[in-house]
């Protein structure tokens, strides 16, 4: 594993050496507010529509942002998920500021690197926008989706590399209201094509839960968890060093709200 991820690493630092002129020993940009002392890229590419491409020139100026998340460099595993929680209360009460963000983002980060201070495993239903509703914007959150948010073989390997290589500092496996995947596993009906392949992985819940779609749904961000932290070498050796942590919880679709389940 360690090959692999010092492979992985070398990649990176390469494409960073071929596409700007100074060097970085990170994996991406950091999200902490503008440094007057640090060197700037003098520009960056954004392709818009998919069909026009141009060149922007950023001229190194500071611009006044609202509050930012730290580099994740520098935060703690807890501070880490206090910043996730703390978003989530802004967008709960709808004083969001990462819209803000943006501009100041792209006018002083480059595009070919990313520093991400938490990874998300969630469902892949289109009604759970993660970075929107923890108030986050480009290069903050390494966000994996599945329908049930289940930690699969490749969706370990994403967290694993999120959490080697990228650097995050929490994994929060978030399930919430009125899942699909997790209704059909509690329903057991015939269902078309591939769909009944989530089946296996949530029904470990549902046999803890019982039929109570929010229950079962809960128990399994619990059950993603725990085996994310247990099965994974990677994984588990970052929490045991304390620096990383890995967390359950469930997001109200009505209210807006995450609550950590453990």
């Amino acid at each position: 594993m360690r090959i692999l991820l010092d492979a992985a690493s070398d990649d990176l630092q390469r494409e960073e050496s071929a596409s700007a002129p100074e060097h970085s020993h990170d994996c991406g940009p950091h999200s902490t507010a503008p440094n007057p002392g640090s060197s700037r890229r003098s520009f960056f590419k954004m392709t818009v529509g998919g069909a026009v491409a141009g060149w922007v020139t950023a001229t190194g100026i500071e611009f006044a942002a609202p509050r930012r998340v730290m580099a994740q460099s520098a935060l703690s595993p807890d501070a880490a998920l206090q910043e996730l929680m703390d978003g989530n209360r802004r967008f709960s009460t709808g004083s969001m500021t990462s819209w803000e963000h943006d501009l100041s983002i792209l006018k002083q980060k480059t595009v070919d690197k990313q520093e991400p201070f938490a990874a998300v495993l969630s469902c892949a239903d289109s009604r759970v926008p993660v970075e929107l509703l923890f108030d986050q914007t480009i290069g903050h959150i390494f966000v994996t989706r599945v329908a049930g948010n289940f930690a699969a073989t490749e969706i370990i390997a994403s967290l694993e590399y999120g959490a080697a290589v990228l650097g995050t500092k929490v994994i929060l496996v978030m399930a919430h209201s009125g899942c699909g995947a997790v209704k059909a596993t509690i329903a057991a009906k015939e269902v078309p094509g591939q769909i009944s392949a989530l089946f296996s992985y949530i029904q470990p819940a549902v046999d803890q839960a019982g039929p109570n779609l929010e229950a079962a749904s809960k128990a399994n961000a619990k059950i993603q968890a725990a085996l994310l932290r247990q099965s994974s070498t990677v994984i588990s050796g970052l929490v045991k060093e304390n620096k990383l942590k890995v967390v359950a919880g469930y997001y109200d679709l009505a209210t807006g709200v995450v609550s950590l389940l453990e």
